[in-house]
């Protein structure tokens, strides 16, 4: 399928205005870095504790952001987001920056107090079923049952315990609302619920998971995902060199070089955070813009093996115009994916949708406008030289070997 046939367009003739456009955002983007004091990384480089909590109703954010900000324990920025999407309702996402490796229990626990205090019953003396441990429960249980008349062995209790908690967690969520949504627990009489009710409460929060990185990890980490980048990069300069000509392989691999730099920048400039989703969008980004250019540099060394004394620009013109529904048709269908994803994708991905619809923009235009100027550059500039570099004088004795005659053979 053809969008676009017969086309003519001059696209290197217009090869400047892109050229400034990818220098100014470049010296935009440096400069944000440097003056916001680098990078905004997430947890995942910088260190720190990420708890996911389920709420029973809609999320209060503001509350939750008041709490935390207002505790003495915790020490560092608090970030609050809340999930989005059908497998995600009333999910937050509460994370605080590290300080110091000491600091990350403190948070970690401080955090678990302040929701306990916001939103649970402390006070009341009973625990909170919605986040007690199998051995905190059947430690409250135990003695209470046995005044109630329900003698039970330590191995009957850990088995009850743990099927509520079973329950509890694969059934609901981890988020029990009502006592009566724990009527399929195995042998849960009417004692054993009176008893349960009497010495536990259920507060409308589930503490899901909590995340806990070390600054050692996150540099680890954010060593690894430049490498990872760089390695990538110099894989793609030789397979490239191999396969066509080593300017083709530095050609391609500077335009994909700075798409990186480019969505880098912008990523400072709108003061979004670098985590190691952003950076598989950057490494998917590297993929994606590399192939195009490769298409297109693939199409023009056919075209050298048929116009060998066209001008170069000629031939990297048609180049880019036989190729130019397939790249309106690949690029725009994934523009689109990456718009609802942009859109509807909720906090959790909205660094890796925002990664990608930055790189698609740039990597699109970078393939025609940064990678095959590179190239016609170096080859107008050695065309230049090999035609304005003096001839080589003859040497006294060569000159007098080609001018001697030759003697015949008798």
């Amino acid at each position: 399928m053809e969008l676009f046939k017969n086309t003519n367009f001059d696209f290197l003739g217009k090869k400047w205005p892109f050229i400034i456009a990818s220098l100014v955002l470049t010296v935009a983007g440096l400069a944000s870095i440097v003056f916001s004091g680098g990078l905004k990384y997430g947890i995942d480089f910088k260190g720190g504790a990420l708890m996911t909590v389920k709420f029973a109703g809609a999320p209060p954010l503001d509350k939750i952001r008041t709490a935390m900000s207002h505790s003495s324990q915790i020490k560092g920025e608090v970030s609050v987001q809340n999930f989005t999407g059908a497998t995600a309702q009333n999910e937050v996402e509460i994370g605080t920056e590290l300080q110091s490796e000491t600091q990350l229990n403190i948070n970690r626990q401080a955090m678990e107090q302040v929701l306990n205090q916001t939103f649970g019953n402390p006070s009341s003396g009973k625990l909170d079923l919605n986040n007690a441990s199998q051995e905190a429960l059947a430690q409250r249980l135990q003695d209470p049952l046995a005044r109630a008349g329900i003698p039970m062995s330590q191995q009957q209790l850990q088995q009850l315990t743990r099927d509520i908690l079973k329950v509890r967690d694969s059934e609901h969520s981890g988020l029990i609302t009502n006592y009566s949504e724990l009527s399929s627990v195995p042998g849960l009489n009417a004692g054993i619920m009176n008893t349960l009710q009497q010495e536990t409460y259920l507060a409308p929060f589930h503490v899901m998971q909590v995340q806990m990185v070390g600054p050692k990890v996150g540099a680890d980490l954010r060593n690894k995902a430049v490498l990872a980048t760089l390695y990538a990069l110099g894989g793609m300069l030789i397979y490239i060199a191999f396969r066509f000509e080593w300017i083709y392989g530095l050609g391609a691999v500077i335009a994909v070089f700075h798409d990186t730099i480019i969505t880098i920048g912008l990523f400072s400039i709108f003061k979004e955070e670098i985590s190691m989703t952003v950076i598989a969008a950057l490494l998917t980004l590297v993929g994606y813009s590399m192939n195009d250019t490769i298409v297109i540099f693939d199409r023009i060394r056919e075209n050298l093996k048929i116009s060998r004394r066209e001008p170069l620009e000629q031939v990297m013109n048609r180049a880019v115009n036989q190729t130019l529904s397939r790249t309106v048709m690949t690029s725009g269908l994934t523009f689109l994916t990456v718009i609802a994803l942009f859109l509807f994708g909720g906090p959790v991905l909205h660094g890796f949708s925002f990664a990608l619809l930055c790189g698609i923009i740039v990597g699109t235009y970078s393939s025609v406008f940064i990678a095959s100027p590179i190239v016609l550059f170096w080859h107008n500039y050695t065309d230049k030289r090999r035609r304005t570099a003096p001839a080589v004088a003859p040497s006294p004795r060569t000159d007098a070997v080609r001018r001697s005659p030759t003697k015949a053979v008798k």
